[in-house]
């Protein structure tokens, strides 16, 4: 499959970046993002934020903020290579020490928790979908988008995340990790906008940064191409 697309809005947070000029120049000289930093979430009530760690608080801040507050209801894919797993290395932890469970962090658990956590704090009634891929998240995600525009959404939200692994799995790390979220707000590809196009296939491995944010990087930079590692990738059309 070969599909362009546009992206009319976009915003992303990583520690160290949390505004358009600091993540453009990032992209023009890319580095892994390190820290404890957190977003703010201030447009979600208090009682609520208090139910979402760091990872859904950054998921949700650039959802919030690429949306906007006048888009109306649009079909949403929240897609994460890991999801919050954070939270279930601490469940599994308990686990272990024959500790009981809480049903409210189990529920928060689930890979589609933090995209109905952000669909409850906007009263939104609409579709939306929770995808993972291992490395080809990202391009999960915005099949799933095109599918949607296909099937006559004027705009489709996707949303990307993910966060450090926690220290037990690092045997399994197979590609750099760091706490980070984008989102852009997909539209049919449009002349005032630049055209993006991709190609499913595998994505190239082994690169400095994880592979989503090897996509960010991608679209910010201006690049013309992404390759994939047989023959997909992403593609910049004037």
């Amino acid at each position: 499959m070969d599909a362009t697309f546009s992206v009319d809005a976009w915003s992303a947070f990583a520690a160290g970046l949390e505004d358009d000029a600091a993540w453009r120049e990032w992209a023009r000289a890319p580095w892994l993002p390190t820290g404890d930093a957190m977003p703010a979430l201030a447009e979600m009530a208090p009682m609520q934020r208090r139910r979402v760690e760091r990872l859904g608080r950054a998921a949700l801040q650039v959802a919030w903020r690429c949306q906007g507050d006048g888009a109306g209801e649009m079909p949403m894919v929240f897609a994460s290579r890991h999801g919050d797993l954070d939270r279930t290395h601490k469940m599994l932890a308990e686990l272990a020490r024959d500790e009981p469970l809480s049903p409210t962090q189990f529920g928060l658990s689930t890979h589609n928790a933090i995209a109905a956590q952000y669909s409850i704090a906007r009263g939104l009634q609409g579709n939306y979908l929770a995808v993972s891929a291992v490395h080809a998240t990202p391009e999960a995600a915005v099949t799933e988008a095109l599918g949607l525009l296909a099937d006559g959404a004027p705009a489709v939200l996707v949303v990307v995340y993910d966060d450090a692994i926690p220290e037990d799995y690092n045997e399994f790390i197979d590609e750099p990790d760091a706490l980070h979220a984008w989102a852009w707000r997909i539209v049919p590809p449009r002349e005032d906008l630049p055209r993006l196009s991709l190609r499913v296939g595998a994505p190239a491995a082994g690169g400095p940064l994880p592979h989503s944010l090897e996509v960010l990087r991608f679209f910010l930079s201006g690049d013309g191409a992404l390759p994939g590692a047989d023959g997909g990738g992403w593609s910049r059309h004037a």
